[in-house]
């Protein structure tokens, strides 16, 4: 179907309008539009798809009343909509299955909907007289609730403002959409709850979104709250909701537990057993604090981060090539070493240029060569915005518009790349550079906004004002996207650092902050943002804080009263490990060192730079193939996503009968052999492996289980294969607990 040029659109409505004075019909704006998007006649899966449908393509969500109308309107005497015959309106018979319509029923014939609609055709399909009032705010009630059983539902009332200064309440007219699937809303906007649990209704009217956090609880009629005192601020504002909530948290962890998750969070390795064994054997009363405090400044933890941030960052050679990634990846360790204010370090990453070999920031850039992508990705790693959804219609779920996106986006044009040497590999992967560049900005725009074809104007997302044509854009993002009284950014860096420690984000996903996406604690997000900027937005004392609370060291056995919270924090996520520490965990366990056909002088997972390209003849070692079976992040985007911890029956199949695991503990040259030693006692040997695995001692009961096995000389090197390959087999070894 072919759209109108939008400056036609403008038109047509304009001549379309009826003179002040004659106004007697519906709203177009206010009661036709909001009756199209209640029906779901304009989402994206009807007439506010793409292409549309039926020829009858309307603004996804109803974003543009002005190009529906016109569209709508085109032919007043047509099938579609006849002011001389309404009741032969296609646009009225259809959506009342008065005939055939392949979207069903919307609305019935003797609703109100159906007089409105057929009102506003018989009063001549008009438009909205130029200064109507236009709605200024929607507000809810109630704006949030916690219902305990036997009560199980609540009714939403909106009330919808406008710029005359009058109200109308509208919860009949509005769209009520919920994030999951515990309750169900009527169309009148009664929410009912299906289970308990917490959840957010949105609730849509015209293009304003209202979010409401609703709970509902179970009765729990003995519930009586018993928590330890709070340890600091994370504590204090967790346990208020969770009484709140009538939840109780676990108990706290026991040492063997906690010092396994304190090394894996904070380094990503699995702590040998001289650590452990160490640490569980200490009577001193702060050895926790100590580990932590130990642990934040070890070259461990610098490794485990750079690879977080290479992750989000796209260091890979395909694009960077291997001095890029060296000299990329070398500058974001040396600032977790330094624990470089994150601000400093995202200001450097937006708006360096210069050789990509003497300005590590630059290949940023680099690997980004659009500048719609790098506004994107831009937006998502460091301000928790998803934009892509409004380059081609207004975004859905968040206040972005196409006009927010282009302006945005040209902040980024202008980019040149000099490159001054390209050994490529592969000549006709287009993607591939060998070779150092050099980025500047040039005076000669890239990117064209579609409605136009013309050059966007730049502006900061969100600003009204545009940006001088002289100036630095990238250094005007930088200073304002960081700015301490702009607290996105820094909310951004809190809650992905938060969900990095606690398996999931106060906002979570943690990179798509929105209104319709709010926070499960939103004090805690405050609290904690205040933390980190009064810290000088650094790492190190936020991770401490967090990870010195009581929530931060609960036991991960759930009690009956918390098995069903996912979002509150009564006691961690158990999750699979990541794939560098599963397999730096099975090869120290064993004493020998991994082997990548990529970064052969590498012998670690946790210390490998970035991600090589390998072609489909390149020869792989197990060890390669182990992480990308295993969910290692292959840096195509900016997205954390692209890393998984999913578990797979591939993965099963790896470590229970894959050649590389089998191998590895069959070496001769691996730790068994030292252990097969006769003279070494059985029992001894049992430790060590459990220790080495498992960062404890084997119990009462599994020794003497274990220790006979390993008496017989001729198999006892294969009774140590057997243990081992069980150990490294068994969810106390795989998961982060």
């Amino acid at each position: 179907m072919k759209l109108l040029p939008h400056s036609l659109i403008l038109s047509m409505a304009a001549s379309l309008a009826v003179p002040e004075g004659a106004w007697a019909a519906p709203s177009f704006t206010h009661e036709v539009m909001p009756l199209l998007s209640r029906a779901g006649c304009n989402m994206g899966a009807c007439h506010g798809s793409g292409g549309g449908k039926g020829n009858l393509k309307l603004s996804l969500r109803g974003e543009s009343p002005t190009a529906d109308y016109a569209v709508l309107t085109q032919n007043l005497r047509s099938k579609r909509l006849n002011v001389d015959d309404p009741d032969a309106s296609f646009l009225l018979k259809k959506p009342a299955k008065l005939t055939e319509h392949e979207g069903g029923q919307r609305i019935t014939q003797d609703s109100g909907e159906f007089r409105l609609l057929r009102d506003w055709i018989a009063a001549g399909a008009p438009m909205d007289p130029p200064g109507a009032p236009v709605l200024t705010s929607l507000t809810v009630s109630p704006p949030e609730a916690v219902l305990t059983d036997p009560v199980r539902e609540v009714q939403l009332t909106a009330t919808a403002r406008f710029s005359d200064g009058t109200e109308r309440e509208v919860t009949r007219q509005a769209v009520y959409e919920p994030s999951n699937f515990l309750p169900k809303v009527t169309r009148d906007g009664l929410v009912q709850a299906q289970k308990t649990g917490e959840t957010t209704v949105v609730v849509r009217f015209e293009q304003f979104k209202t979010p409401v956090r609703l709970a509902f609880l179970a009765a729990r009629p003995d519930f009586i709250w018993n928590a330890p005192p709070p340890r600091n601020v994370v504590d204090e504002l967790v346990f208020a909701k969770l009484q709140r909530m009538r939840t109780l948290p676990s108990p706290e962890a026991a040492d063997a537990t906690l010092v396994r998750r304190i090394y894996l969070d904070l380094t990503g390795q699995i702590p040998t057993r001289e650590e452990a064994e160490a640490f569980i054997r200490s009577s001193v009363p702060d050895k926790r604090d100590q580990l932590i405090d130990a642990l934040l400044s070890s070259p461990a933890y610098a490794d485990h981060w750079a690879t977080k941030w290479a992750d989000l960052l796209r260091v890979e050679e395909r694009l960077l090539d291997s001095k890029g990634v060296a000299t990329f990846h070398g500058w974001i360790r040396q600032g977790v070493v330094e624990d470089r204010p994150l601000d400093v370090f995202a200001r450097a990453v937006v708006s360096t240029l210069g050789s990509t070999y003497d300005h590590a920031a630059s290949n940023f850039f680099r690997a980004i060569r659009e500048p719609s992508l790098r506004a994107e990705a831009t937006a998502q790693v460091f301000l928790g915005t998803r934009l892509g959804c409004a380059k081609c219609h207004n975004h859905p779920f968040e206040r972005w518009t196409q006009d927010d996106y282009y302006r945005f986006a040209a902040v980024f044009d202008r980019i040149g790349y000099t490159i001054l040497k390209n050994d490529r590999k592969d000549e006709s992967d287009k993607l591939e550079f060998v070779g150092e560049q050099v980025l500047y900005l040039n005076n000669t725009p890239d990117l064209k906004d579609p409605r136009t074809t013309q050059p966007p104007v730049p502006g900061l997302l969100g600003e009204k004002s545009d940006l001088p044509a002289e100036t630095n854009h990238l250094e005007s993002l930088a200073a304002w996207m960081t700015r301490p009284e702009h607290p996105l950014f820094a909310r951004v860096q809190v809650n992905r650092l938060w969900s990095h420690l606690m398996g999931t984000g106060l906002v979570d996903p943690v990179d798509d902050f929105r209104l319709t996406n709010p926070p499960s604690n939103p004090a805690l997000l405050d609290a904690l943002t205040d933390y980190f900027i009064q810290h000088g937005m650094r790492s190190r004392p936020l991770l401490r804080l967090i990870a010195q609370s009581r929530t931060y060291q609960l036991s991960s056995t759930p009690l009956p009263e918390n098995a069903d919270d996912s979002v509150n924090y009564s006691h961690p996520i158990v999750r699979r490990l990541p794939a560098e520490p599963l397999l730096d965990g099975i090869h120290r366990a064993l004493g020998r060192a991994p082997e990548f056909s990529s970064y052969p002088d590498t012998k670690s997972a946790a210390t490998i730079p970035g991600v090589r390209f390998l072609g489909r003849r390149a020869k792989t070692t197990e060890s390669d193939r182990f992480l990308k079976q295993f969910g290692k992040s292959p840096r195509t985007t900016i997205c954390g996503c692209e890393r998984s911890d999913e578990s797979s029956l591939a993965q099963v199949f790896t470590l229970t009968s894959g050649p590389g695991v089998a191998e590895l503990i069959a070496n001769p040259t691996n730790h068994l052999t030292k252990l097969s030693d006769p003279s070494l006692d059985p029992a001894e040997a049992v430790q060590d492996l459990y220790w080495r695995t498992l960062s404890r001692p084997p119990s009462t009961a599994e020794l003497a289980h274990l220790v006979p096995l390993l008496t017989d000389p001729d198999t006892r090197r294969a009774s140590l294969e057997d243990l081992t390959w069980s150990l490294i087999n068994t969810k106390e070894f795989l998961l982060r607990h």
